[in-house]
């Protein structure tokens, strides 16, 4: 199959209609992992619709802090101390990213940093939907030993120069995302797109460590873990749709959202309700602005018919929660 999918995509004779008409590939370097982290640098490759190189541009940014594990990136505070502020940068950003669809690879992890530092700068990426090369590689069934973009690279032969240089780690992109795509168009596969949700309410936690550095695999997550107090109530079971959510319902998160996910899930706490980090069928409700996604907890609650509501209706929900039962304390 893998074969058949490349060999095709060197010519492909029809083109997918319901592909996109642009793509911009991006990669950023940053301070570190964390959500209070910032970008130092970023580099954009425009692509056109069958993912031929149209222009590209790189900047670095002052993140106004430390830069982190400078073992990794390069960037030091003497380089980054006359770069721009990403305020300053914004606009020429936006420009490269308007009209196309964001590809990075591990591509929430860019986009979550992107839009932060948007909201930061009292602004929105235009970006509208991202798509994950790793999830593409999967989609493709190609028979890497990892989801590192080196691997992702040596497959299709690309050669990287500076790992961990955000112009040439999304030059190594572009390249090795060409075949990609025209190997999916070759064999007709729906591209896994996912929405971009810019922030509308965020909030910076302060840092509790040094960062010990980063690197490898990007793709298993980069949120730090939170410990949240216990729900003092058990659970009443599942949300009925058209009724109200009771104290120690267990409520999963999943994909982007508007309010940032950490804001949601303290609201949801303070009403009474258990935030779940996983789906099982034990959980009585799952947010989400992309039901028909693929990710794990979309899969599962459909798995498990697990109710499913998006963030606005679950905002409406969160005033008015029903009490937990006496008995039930």
């Amino acid at each position: 199959m893998l074969e058949d999918l490349t060999t095709a995509a060197s010519s492909p004779t029809a083109w997918p209609a319901a592909y996109p008409r642009g793509y911009a590939v991006v990669d950023v370097e940053t301070t570190g992992l964390a959500r209070d982290d910032r970008i130092i640098s970023a580099a954009v490759y425009r692509l056109d619709a069958r993912g031929e190189v149209e222009d590209h541009w790189y900047t670095v940014v002052n993140p106004e802090r430390d830069p982190g594990p400078v073992w990794i990136h390069g960037l030091t505070s003497e380089v980054l101390e006359g770069a721009p502020l990403f305020q300053d940068v914004a606009a020429e950003f936006a420009a490269r990213l308007e009209g196309g669809v964001l590809v990075a690879h591990n591509a929430v992890f860019d986009w979550q940093m992107i839009a932060r530092e948007y909201a930061r700068a009292r602004g929105e990426a235009p970006v509208k939907q991202r798509l994950c090369t790793i999830a593409l590689s999967k989609e493709l069934g190609l028979p890497l030993p990892n989801h590192k973009l080196e691997s992702l690279a040596a497959h299709f032969g690309v050669v990287q120069r500076r790992a961990h240089h955000a112009l040439d780690d999304a030059r190594v992109l572009a390249e090795a995302f060409r075949p990609s795509l025209r190997a999916a168009a070759a064999g007709g596969l729906r591209l896994p797109l996912h929405e971009c949700r810019p922030l509308t309410e965020w909030t910076d936690r302060p840092r509790v460590a040094q960062h010990a550095g980063y690197g490898g695999n990007r793709a298993s997550g980069w949120r730090p873990s939170r410990k949240r107090p216990a729900c003092p109530y058990p659970n009443p079971g599942r949300y009925a749709p058209g009724g109200r959510l009771k104290q120690g319902m267990r409520v999963a998160f999943s994909g982007d959202t508007s309010v940032e996910r950490d804001l949601l899930e303290d609201r949801a706490t303070e009403a009474g309700l258990h935030v779940a980090t996983s789906l099982s069928r034990l959980t009585s409700l799952l947010v989400t602005n992309d039901p028909g996604s693929g990710t794990s907890k979309v899969v599962k609650a459909r798995q498990y018919g697990t109710p499913v509501v998006d963030e606005a209706a679950f905002g409406q929900l969160l005033g008015d929660v029903e009490p937990a039962d006496r008995t039930d304390g």
